[in-house]
């Protein structure tokens, strides 16, 4: 990946952190956004610029358009290109079904669907052939296995539709888009000492949670060379969650 340029929303914690590290160990440039973590998202930056690429940290919140797009610019105008984009960014609602209210599903569609969509057609403009889409969705998009998370798994569900849309709109251009699924993931959002830590070991094949690096290998192999002919296509990486 010399010389590419990834922008990975999301990403200066838990997932979005160990994708951007992963990229710019496999030599990409790589830009990312973040919403209120500014220490931590420099942070990332100078690990990234560590592992030999240049870094830039944009803030940006996913549930706003206007600064999606503007973040997709300034990657350009700041890199000049966008190679790699990562769909990241997200949130986790989580209750009972009659207790969700409208705000809550207006910002997670947002934020997970809106966002994937605003930012794919900024990108899209910019890429070339070998552009790669990646979208991070959730093993709860295939398989609910536990109540509290209708709202959110419909919200990644809705990836799966866009990234088809993707793989047929954009590969007449050479650009790939595909998904990726995680289960449970041992980040601050959901750690693997947490209190319902065991319960959801308990419903993988491997009796155990993903590290962030699981997920960024899989991300690093579809933005390479070794991804170049796969798309429209969703990968699950949740211990056997969904097996």
């Amino acid at each position: 990946m010399s010389r590419r340029v990834a922008l990975v929303t999301g990403g200066s914690r838990g997932i979005g952190a160990a994708i951007a590290l992963r990229l710019a160990a496999e030599g990409a440039d790589v830009v990312i956004t973040y919403a209120r973590a500014a220490e931590r998202a420099a942070a990332v930056v100078r690990e990234v610029e560590a592992a030999g690429g240049r870094g830039l940290a944009v803030a940006a919140e996913a549930s706003d358009a206007a600064e999606l797009v503007a973040a997709v610019e300034r990657t350009v105008a700041e890199f000049g290109r966008i190679d790699i984009l990562v769909n990241n960014a997200g949130i986790a609602p989580y209750g009972p079904l009659e207790e969700m209210t409208l705000e809550q599903v207006d910002e997670t569609l947002a934020i997970h669907a809106r966002a994937a969509f605003v930012l794919a057609q900024a990108a899209a403009r910019h890429m070339g052939d070998g552009g790669r889409i990646i979208s991070i969705g959730s093993s709860l998009a295939e398989r609910v296995p536990y109540p509290g998370w209708t709202l959110y798994s419909m919200s990644k569900s809705a990836l799966t539709g866009l990234t088809k849309g993707l793989a047929r709109d954009l590969g007449p251009r050479g650009i790939t888009a595909n998904l990726v699924h995680p289960g449970s993931t041992d980040t601050e959002m959901n750690p693997a000492d947490g209190p319902d830590a065991d319960e959801e070991r308990r419903y993988t094949a491997l009796n155990r949670y993903c590290a962030p690096g699981d997920i960024a290998a899989t991300v690093a192999h579809l933005a390479g060379e070794g991804g170049r002919n796969i798309t429209g296509a969703a990968f699950t990486v949740d211990a056997g969650t969904t097996a």
